[in-house]
């Protein structure tokens, strides 16, 4: 059992120690990340519950209000983001699997007794690894009647880098070309947060087609690309009476990146598919 000076500690405090624990373990970013997301969601769905701003952490975990968490998160009701099915979709099976994975994580670390029955890991929320390399491989070189093909081919690279890396679209969305060095050797490599990251010879050559498209865009911009990696592929909507930026000028937005993702696998695939699906590895 924790100490009753640890259950005293703030929820929010207990839970940035968990996460500064698992890094010092050498928990991967993208475990830790998965980890520090539903906590806070945990935690704030309890503070919701509670028309709390804090909540000692001793009064956070338990089975019953983990209970509750979980059942809201099951409707939807926790999700922050839109779906291709609503933004009130029910959750993934995977998905509540990995929350209840954290919570247990976190009960452990406290010293808690306490835990929730795991449920069987479930087929169909990612690819297998051929599954994935064979998919990367038709959108690096299938282009859908009526689709653009810059944009098939950035699409191809974002889901190639997130299959590669393990990072969301998000995570990759501030890269810039100068992060890129598919000249280092012994193996091409890409700069994240978190230092290198070696890139594999199919990634390598799809974000080198892109780059090859990308180059292609800026030269319009009579030298002021300011480096993007992801830019847009054509002008957006005039604004305001002005006339929107030319590609290249700005990033393209996440929520650009997304749609253009589900749009060309929906044509390709036959069925929507979120990148993290494309993991060359499964969690």
């Amino acid at each position: 059992m924790p100490s009753s000076r640890t259950r005293q500690v703030d929820a929010s405090t207990a839970i940035g120690q968990f996460l500064d624990a698992l890094e010092a373990r050498g928990y991967v970013y993208g475990t830790r990340r998965l980890r520090a997301r539903f906590l806070d969601e945990y935690l704030e769905h309890a503070l919701g519950e509670e028309q709390a701003t804090a909540l000692p952490v001793d009064e956070l975990m338990n089975l019953t209000r983990a209970g509750a968490w979980l059942a809201a998160a099951a409707a939807g009701r926790t999700r922050t983001r839109n779906t291709l099915t609503g933004p009130h979709a029910v959750a993934a099976g995977n998905t509540q699997r990995a929350r209840i994975q954290t919570w247990n994580s976190f009960a452990e670390h406290l010293g808690l007794a306490l835990r929730l029955e795991t449920p069987p890991a479930a087929h169909g929320d990612w690819l297998e690894p051929e599954e994935s390399h064979q998919l990367l491989r038709t959108l690096a070189v299938k282009r859908p009647v009526g689709s653009n093909a810059a944009t098939a081919i950035r699409t191809a690279a974002v889901a190639a880098l997130v299959a590669a890396t393990g990072r969301s679209v998000p995570d990759l969305h501030r890269l810039d070309v100068t992060h890129v060095d598919l000249e280092h050797r012994p193996f091409p490599q890409i700069s994240l947060d978190t230092g290198p990251h070696p890139l594999d010879k199919d990634t390598a050559g799809i974000l080198g087609r892109w780059l090859d498209v990308r180059a292609g865009i800026t030269q319009q911009l009579e030298g002021s690309d300011p480096g993007y990696l992801w830019i847009p592929t054509k002008p957006g909507r005039p604004r305001g009476g002005e006339e929107p930026p030319k590609p290249g000028l700005t990033r393209a937005a996440v929520r650009t990146l997304h749609s253009a993702h589900r749009n060309l696998v929906l044509q390709v695939f036959g069925a929507p598919l979120r990148p993290g699906a494309l993991l060359l590895s499964r969690p």
